[in-house]
């Protein structure tokens, strides 16, 4: 008997490993989180930079001289949005700076008035044309209260088209950090897009530089966008 109970029990334990094993090595992803089930993400489109104007250029007048305009180009290896495909995107946005010394430099390239995005964001993604300058990108944004935040994209050491990512990390409990949507505070946009800071290599900010920028996009939670009853009170008065 105790023969029998000892290899029902070996035979329940084993089984339980495997199973845990399997567990770990194929995860469901409906049961991790409590949050995991009420997602929906979506790649939105940002700003394509087809549009003149929209976007500003600035560095300090004792460090160098700035400008951008748009060009005609694109990245070859850009995809494009799934329901997107008919807008127009034949342009990107150049940047020119001519420095007049080497030195701890940084300069701006901001958006016309910050850019709304709809839902709770997850990443932020543009192509980007770097010059092989180890110089760093920064994205500015501003949080649903206004705050604002810089989130190291990355270095531009890079020649030719690239495309950067960068993830928005979530407030740890509500009242700290990126915060992107609120009980108490009605309905407006969760995160909005104000510009980039680039920060210069001291070594490396001389004579003329050329930056690049194509198809700003974001993947972002529309989850409680989706789900609202069409006939549901916008607590937006």
């Amino acid at each position: 008997m105790k023969k029998i109970l000892t290899a029902v029990l070996t035979l329940t334990a084993t089984a339980g490993l495997m199973f845990a094993q399997e567990s770990l090595a194929n995860p469901d992803p409906t049961v991790i989180g409590n949050d995991s089930a009420r997602q929906a993400l979506k790649e939105v489109s940002v700003d394509k930079f087809e549009l003149e104007g929209s976007w500003n250029a600035s560095i300090s007048p004792d460090n160098g001289v700035i400008s951008a305009r748009l060009f005609e180009g694109a990245p070859a290896a850009k995809e494009p949005l799934q329901g997107d495909e008919d807008a127009p995107d034949t342009r990107v946005l150049g940047v020119k700076v001519e420095f007049f010394h080497r030195g701890l430099n940084s300069f701006y390239i901001r958006s016309t008035r910050p850019i709304p995005i709809e839902g709770v964001t997850k990443t932020i993604s543009l192509w980007v044309a770097g010059r092989n300058m180890d110089h760093s990108l920064y994205v500015l944004v501003q949080d649903y209260y206004g705050n604002n935040f810089e989130l190291y994209v990355g270095s531009l050491g890079f020649s030719g088209w690239k495309k950067m990512q960068v993830a928005v990390p979530p407030t740890p409990d509500g009242e700290h950090g990126i915060i992107q949507q609120s009980a108490y505070d009605g309905i407006r946009p969760g995160l909005r897009i104000v510009g980039f800071r680039v920060d210069c290599d001291p070594m490396l900010a001389r004579g003329t530089y050329y930056l690049y920028f194509d198809d700003l996009r974001a993947v972002t939670d529309l989850y409680d966008v989706e789900n609202r009853d069409e006939d549901d009170m916008r607590d937006d008065w």
